[in-house]
């Protein structure tokens, strides 16, 4: 399994976005120099990230972007499954019942019904908090994911 740039992008924005919460609002060219991020692909990811409620926007010359929740409420699944899709490794596992006519019979499910639960309780074991805590720690001030 892959995760794309628009992904990974995601989250080093979110990521920037909750250690420069001031309360105020960033604007995405800062986003953008200090992540090396061409603005036009982050419009792109803040628009599915305001969509979904995790961004609130502002227009002006105070403009731009903030976190809707504290960083600690945001689990890193939900960032990636906002802006990958389903994170699930095999297709027949992306439905919550699994209508695969072979499933009853598939010698190979239990391995991939596994190892989409150790993927699922990974990225969902991690918040942005943790992520933003993890990256001070290292006196990260740019940092790459």
């Amino acid at each position: 399994m892959k995760f794309s740039t628009r992904g990974r992008y995601a989250l080093r924005l979110m990521l920037d976005l909750a250690m420069h919460d001031t309360g105020e609002y960033v604007s995405l060219k800062d986003v953008s120099e200090r992540q090396q991020i061409t603005l036009k692909y982050l419009e792109q990811i803040v628009t599915a990230l305001t969509r979904a409620g995790y961004l609130k926007s502002l227009r002006g010359n105070s403009g731009g972007y903030r976190l809707s929740k504290p960083a600690s409420q945001y689990k890193v699944g939900d960032i990636l499954r906002v802006t990958e899709g389903s994170i699930t490794p095999i297709a027949c596992l992306e439905d919550e019942e699994n209508t695969c006519e072979r499933a009853y019979e598939c010698g190979v499910l239990p391995f991939w019904t596994g190892l989409y639960r150790i993927i699922t309780e990974y990225v969902d074991g991690y918040s942005l908090q943790d992520l933003a805590d993890e990256a001070a720690a290292k006196g990260a001030d740019s940092y790459s994911i």
